[in-house]
């Protein structure tokens, strides 16, 4: 990587850190102490091949009790079931998200890898302490493709990070079974296209896929000046890549996940596909204070539902000036949905 490219991701990271802090202020929740009973699940089923059929009563009860006792009929929302081998709802996945040439764009560039696994363990340790009703696995959220200030050669606003970065993060990932979320941020691309370029890893039964629509950029602003926006119509664009890439190489259902803090990054979400061979996670994205970031969930990830919820845990920004620190697992789990995927940057 030349110095000027390393330029490029220094820079974006400012505009990684700066962004998600909007909300509405926010209603009660109740909390769910029900337990259920964790049927056999192995641990290493993300990691087979899938066959067609699920338990759809034992599916159905997992997915009420995610919905935490909700009564007004958005949750648990009504999709097609998964194929067999799907990982939600049977498992809540514990994220380090970041990027190997910035200590600033989160946990998982910031710390020496030794270190940085250790501490992944312990956080899906107190998660798993948390609700004994859902197995904690571990997964590393890199980012493969990185909004840029600078136009580059191609004047798409955007990096793709060498492969051996992605095959760095794979060897990292397999001494602890984890998954690999491969994260991107399009710039002035398309999600069809730079997808498209990750075909090969999203191939492999342990990879799925994160989008940002903060950094797409679609009347040719410059990305971090402005907050970026994905239609339904570019999210079925990755559903129908990804889903085909399931077909084809029969695998086990591929989880996308899609960050959100504000109303505008996602249109018309109801248009938004719900198909067997993908598991769709809208993510809290914002940081702050816990009475922020609770308004965030409610407006923009509570009443628009679509599959599953995810929420995100900045380890610096949710606490600078903020004397009640990051939410606990405890506190997250009487949130409504309860969240199945929690990143930590």
């Amino acid at each position: 990587m030349k110095n000027s490219a390393i330029a490029f991701i220094i820079c974006i990271t400012l505009f990684s850190i700066s962004s998600c802090n909007k909300g509405k202020a926010a209603d009660d929740v109740n909390s769910k102490k029900q337990p259920e009973t964790e049927t056999a699940v192995s641990p290493n089923v993300v990691n087979k091949k899938a066959v067609t059929t699920i338990d759809t009563a034992d599916y159905n009860k997992r997915m009420l009790h995610l919905s935490n006792k909700d009564t007004t009929g958005r949750w648990p929302v009504k999709t097609p079931y998964p194929l067999n081998g799907a990982i939600l709802p049977y498992h809540r996945i514990i994220a380090y998200y970041g990027n190997l040439y910035s200590k600033r764009m989160g946990i998982l560039g910031e710390l020496p890898r030794a270190e940085m696994i250790q501490k992944l363990q312990g956080e899906v340790a107190k998660w798993q302490a948390a609700d004994s009703t859902m197995k904690a696995i571990p997964a590393l959220h890199y980012i493969a493709v990185t909004a840029q200030g600078a136009p580059g050669k191609d004047n798409m606003h955007r990096m793709r990070m060498p492969f051996k970065q992605i095959d760095t993060i794979l060897d990292w990932a397999k001494p602890i079974d984890a998954l690999v979320f491969l994260d991107i941020q399009v710039g002035h691309s398309s999600l069809k296209t730079e997808v498209s370029e990750l075909e090969k890893y999203l191939k492999l039964p342990q990879v799925h896929l994160g989008i940002d629509p903060e950094f797409s950029l679609k009347n040719g602003e410059v990305p971090g000046t402005k907050i970026g926006s994905f239609t339904a119509d570019d999210v079925n664009d990755a559903i129908d890549i990804l889903a085909k890439i399931v077909r084809e190489n029969k695998l086990a259902p591929k989880v996308l996940v899609i960050h959100r803090f504000t109303q505008g990054m996602l249109t018309n979400y109801k248009k938004i596909k719900t198909v067997p061979e993908v598991q769709v996670v809208i993510d809290m994205d914002g940081f702050g204070s816990k009475i922020l970031k609770r308004s965030t969930y409610l407006s923009y990830i509570y009443r628009e539902p679509i599959q599953f919820t995810g929420f995100k845990l900045f380890y610096k920004n949710d606490t600078k000036n903020n004397p009640n620190g990051l939410y606990t697992p405890e506190e997250l789990l009487k949130f409504t949905p309860k969240p199945v995927y929690i990143q930590y940057q």
